[in-house]
């Protein structure tokens, strides 16, 4: 099994209604869009916790006071941080290096990719044991998840973020800094109304 020293963040939006998932509001409402961040949160805590590759992180925005932070944090005996200011680069940057400062290997991903399954988890930290960069790419031309033994600030640099060209840059990058990073399958994530197909059908009743 992988060794137990991997630190796994997970980057969440608090689930207020008219302020998260608002492409994916326009379908379903602000209410069923906050519901579904809600369960879709809990899942992925639940997957991350399940794949044992190391200590679990919550980093919140705008900060950690939302109830359901406060409420994962204690029923999963999660540590909360903060996302802070800056674009998502930024901020993603910030958090691995952190992570990094404690622990040898570090992940990160969100909460859209029910996909991102324990084994992919798993596979992604062991990749991590003999390269730099780890990443699963996402359908839609970004990626669901980032891992570093190192910190690369340029992965995160000028990237444009939330647009199809994010997975192709940052290949581009890597290529620039003459490292190997591993790719493991892609998975689809949830970002507009027809992504909805990749949900399960409960979670949206």
């Amino acid at each position: 099994m992988t060794p137990q020293n991997c630190a796994l963040i997970i980057f969440a939006k608090a689930p207020i209604p008219g302020q998260v998932k608002t492409r994916l509001a326009q379908t379903i409402g602000d209410q069923a869009a906050a519901r579904l961040a809600i369960r879709m949160l809990h899942d992925t805590l639940h997957r991350a916790i399940a794949a044992q590759v190391g200590p679990v992180e919550l980093c919140c925005a705008p900060d950690t006071t939302h109830r359901e932070f406060r409420h994962a944090a204690a029923q999963y005996d999660i540590s909360l941080t903060m996302q802070g200011g800056g674009d998502l680069g930024e901020r993603m940057y910030r958090a691995l290096e952190r992570a990094l400062l404690r622990h040898p290997r570090a992940l990160l991903v969100g909460t859209d990719a029910p996909g991102l399954g324990i084994t992919q988890l798993r596979q992604a930290a062991d990749a991590l044991l003999t390269n730099p960069a780890v990443f699963v790419p996402a359908t839609d031309g970004g990626y669901v998840l980032v891992g570093m033994s190192e910190p690369m600030l340029s992965l995160f640099d000028d990237i444009p973020w939330s647009t199809a060209a994010v997975m192709q840059r940052t290949r581009e990058r890597v290529a620039q800094l003459g490292i190997d990073a591993v790719e493991l399958d892609p998975v689809d994530d949830v970002d507009v109304p027809d992504d909805l197909r990749h949900v399960p059908a409960e979670w949206l009743t």
